[in-house]
């Protein structure tokens, strides 16, 4: 099973720097919306690109735009232009998926963004995309099982180079549930990173081993 590998979703910097310093998180994920909820412009994109690759991201993630083929692969020429760690995410429409193709044939590293079904989720590995990202937590809202769902997409990638990067998470036990059902990869908001990170028991030990340390005169 691939080693599993967090990304932080988020574009407030002070709180992305913090996790990347920590080193628990690979990268970065952003989406239009992200964006505009952390007070972002997109004249910031290269900043922010360059200023958490200079933190130590691996890959940082951002989405291009248009709604047609055509418009997606022009917008997403600036998005590759910012360097060899930027992913592009493409949204998983039919325009989308001719896109995505295209990229994918040119060497760009691609993430098939919204994905909803199993169906779409085959299509992604039968271009090469390299993740597909379903939404777990609007797929409940919706309705729909949204675990069993997720499950499904990664079984049918098995064998090809797409993987599923679980987003839309909104607790520890998500992730915790997915990885269990074989999901390799995960972005979630800083609150739920600090989730993963936090357990009440460990954080009592630590104070009572640094007790007993400094009754032993450290």
């Amino acid at each position: 099973m691939t080693a599993p590998r967090l990304y932080v979703d988020s574009a407030d910097t002070d709180r992305v720097s913090r996790l990347l310093a920590a080193g628990v998180v690979h990268g970065v994920t952003t989406n239009p919306t992200i964006l505009e909820r952390g007070g972002r412009s997109a004249a910031e994109i290269p900043a922010l690109y360059e200023r958490w690759v200079g933190e130590g991201a691996q890959e940082v993630f951002f989405q291009t735009w248009g709604g047609d083929a055509a418009s997606f692969l022009r917008n997403a020429e600036g998005i590759r232009a910012l360097g060899d760690r930027v992913a592009v995410k493409v949204p998983a429409t039919a325009e989308g998926f001719a896109a995505a193709s295209a990229l994918v044939r040119d060497g760009v590293t691609v993430l098939v963004t919204a994905v909803y079904s199993v169906a779409q989720a085959l299509v992604c590995a039968s271009i090469g995309a390299r993740y597909i990202a379903p939404y777990l937590g609007r797929m409940r809202d919706a309705g729909m099982d949204g675990d069993a769902l997720i499950a499904r997409m990664q079984a049918v990638c098995a064998d090809s180079a797409t993987d599923v990067l679980a987003a839309s998470l909104r607790s520890a036990d998500d992730i915790v549930s997915l990885r269990e059902a074989g999901v390799p990869y995960f972005t979630a908001a800083p609150d739920v990173l600090d989730e993963l990170l936090f357990h009440e028991v460990s954080d009592s030990s630590a104070a009572e081993f640094d007790a007993a340390m400094r009754r032993l005169g450290a």
